[in-house]
């Protein structure tokens, strides 16, 4: 089990072990709850599929697993089968495809590469199966295309780190934003909403490509971008991510070399708690923020696919809030926090415990 004494390599390291083990697709059977059955799982019994985008780092790990703990919760869903697009659109187009061939009757779509998966998702609706987009809009419109979106109101997460930023540089200062792939909706839409917030105000300026620079959500690739970054840009006052864990290792080597860290506005993950106790005494510049990272994002889509599928209630969300998590200055909703304990590749903003967490690792 990866632990502390390691930190500045829990991220990256994560990325080879999710790739082991979700390169191929995977089959887990489900069992019934011995709580209940919740009101959105209905009597008709079904198999189901969940094709992720992008399947190579520890929030996606932890995102998964929480389908299969929701899934559990069904017991119309006889059978859950996964794959993972592994960052490649034409193997996520591929992934939909398979399940549709496979029968499914409901399928859960994390559409990482944008209006390029719209086809596939139209495909699998026209062929009579449930099908949800999730988190990344893909275009098109609900009951032609696809069942229904769950999105998440992305503009606001941009607004909140936006209304920070105001309150805690006064005297403004050069932002750097940094998202996933090419494209997507979510860096897009926290794009605008810090523009909406800091667009007009002279002392904010965005530094960067625009809307954000790209990293795909890998670690490897958040390192090779902010590194590059901090090299060419002498003047970064703060950097707004929406996965700031994938950050850290490029942060040890920053500060190893005598860079000061910046405010920092992002999500959250128990390596970058770690990372900000360990260095806020030395730092004097690092504030930092988060909103929630979302994990359980998965199971609202996974409610829906099986209330639709199986004839259950409909639930009453039809979008993931995005919500404050830490703040150091503050302390509000909570100071910002570490569990050394446990590996630095847990989310103790998510519903499954940081322990239980800690034990997909092994598992």
């Amino acid at each position: 089990m990866i632990r502390f004494k390691s930190r500045a390599a829990v991220v990256a390291s994560s990325l080879g072990l999710v790739a082991v083990m979700t390169a191929s697709t995977l089959v887990a059977a489900t069992s019934s709850s011995a709580a209940g059955v919740p009101s959105w799982c209905g009597p008709k019994k079904i198999t189901m599929g969940f094709t992720d985008g992008f399947g190579g780092n520890s929030w996606r790990l932890v995102t998964t697993a929480a389908v299969r703990e929701e899934v559990k919760l069904c017991p119309s869903v006889t059978k859950l089968y996964y794959a993972d697009g592994q960052g490649k659109t034409d193997k996520a187009i591929s992934d939909i495809k398979g399940m549709v061939a496979k029968g499914v009757k409901a399928l859960v779509v994390f559409p990482d590469a944008g209006q390029a998966m719209l086809p596939a998702l139209r495909s699998a609706y026209k062929a009579g199966v449930v099908t949800v987009p999730y988190r990344v809009w893909a275009g098109g419109v609900a009951g032609k295309d696809y069942n229904i979106f769950i999105g998440s109101d992305f503009v606001l997460a941009g607004k909140l780190w936006g209304q920070w930023l105001l309150k805690n540089l006064p005297n403004g200062g050069n932002i750097l934003r940094i998202s996933g792939p090419a494209g997507n909706s979510q860096g897009a839409d926290e794009t605008k909403g810090l523009n909406q917030v800091l667009g007009n105000n002279p002392k904010f300026h965005f530094i960067g490509a625009d809307p954000f620079e790209v990293t795909g959500w890998d670690p490897g690739k958040t390192q090779e971008v902010l590194t590059a970054a901090i090299a060419k840009y002498p003047q970064i006052d703060a950097i707004t991510s929406d996965f700031g864990p994938s950050m850290v290792s490029a942060l040890q080597a920053a500060v190893a070399s005598g860079w000061k860290v910046p405010a920092i506005a992002t999500s959250d993950g128990n390596v970058l708690g770690c990372f900000y106790q360990d260095n806020k005494a030395t730092q004097p510049n690092f504030k930092m923020m988060t909103i929630s990272t979302q994990n359980d994002h998965s199971r609202l889509a996974t409610d829906w696919a099986i209330a639709l599928a199986t004839g259950g209630k409909k639930p009453t969300l039809t979008s993931y809030p995005s919500t404050l998590f830490e703040d150091s200055v503050s302390g509000k909703p909570s100071p910002v926090q570490c569990r050394k304990d446990l590996p630095g590749d847990v989310y103790l903003s998510a519903k499954m415990s940081g322990d239980a967490q800690a034990k997909l690792k092994t598992n």
